[in-house]
């Protein structure tokens, strides 16, 4: 009980603080719009490649990676909050005062998920407006938006580990830099089957196109890799979680 006393209070400060600081709030509104207007926009004759068959068209196509990026960006995004608490100070009187510390990473996670929903409610209404065309049935969307849930807590355990150890903004590109390669470097604005060279290899390797593929499966009611994808998705939570829980005994030995 005393651990969701802690998480409720720390996912409410952190809530408020992102929700009332434009600094906080807009990149993470922003961002995602930007880029799904770039590439189902500007790119949208890509469509036209020979041997780009995604039924649902390239809106779609798009609207599966920028959803996931949000998802991932948004755990990194709070992960820049934890890292502002310890430079302010809170974050250290919370480990002095809280004697159930494992809530201040279930309320720093419970923070994390619902931004990402007010970002990803935003995303698909924009999406739907834009014309967006959906395969999937409801339980196929359900399928969708849990690889992004699982996406966002992923994300934010990574970056709450890093936050914790090193306790400094300064910490940001060491949080940012791996989520945006690892996600740049699976399929994103055409098929895998499209990718040549070493790009190819690359996400042929990487775990998180099987994350990708799987959600424009699900988009397209044509479900692919579903296993492959959520099993890399609860695989980085498990280890990220030990990451985040190795990185708050850091913090807490560090006082």
């Amino acid at each position: 009980m005393k651990t969701i006393v802690v998480a409720r209070a720390v996912a409410w400060r952190a809530l408020h603080n992102a929700l009332t600081n434009p600094s906080l709030l807009l990149p993470s509104l922003i961002f995602p719009l930007f880029f799904f207007t770039a590439f189902a926009g500007g790119l949208a004759r890509v469509r036209d490649v020979p041997g780009f068959d995604y039924p649902q068209g390239y809106t779609a196509f798009q609207f599966v990676f920028v959803l996931l990026q949000s998802a991932a960006f948004g755990g990194v995004f709070t992960g820049f909050s934890i890292a502002r608490d310890f430079e302010n100070g809170f974050a250290r009187r919370l480990l002095l005062a809280a004697p159930h510390r494992f809530g201040i990473i279930l309320g720093y996670g419970a923070a994390a998920l619902l931004r990402w929903f007010i970002t990803v409610a935003l995303l698909t209404a924009v999406a739907f407006a834009a014309g967006m065309q959906v395969g999937g049935s409801g339980i196929d969307l359900f399928g969708l938006y849990a690889l992004g849930f699982i996406l966002n807590v992923a994300a934010l355990l990574w970056s709450c580990g890093v936050a914790m150890r090193l306790r400094t903004m300064q910490a940001g590109p060491i949080m940012q830099m791996p989520v945006f390669l690892v996600l740049f470097f699976a399929p994103v604005y055409v098929p895998l089957s499209l990718l040549q060279g070493w790009i190819h290899d690359v996400a042929v390797v990487n775990p998180v196109t099987r994350v990708v593929e799987a959600g424009r499966g699900f988009l397209a009611a044509e479900p692919d890799q579903v296993a492959a994808a959520f099993a890399v998705g609860i695989g980085l939570v498990l280890l990220f979680g030990v990451w985040a829980v190795r990185g708050l005994r850091k913090a807490e030995a560090a006082g």
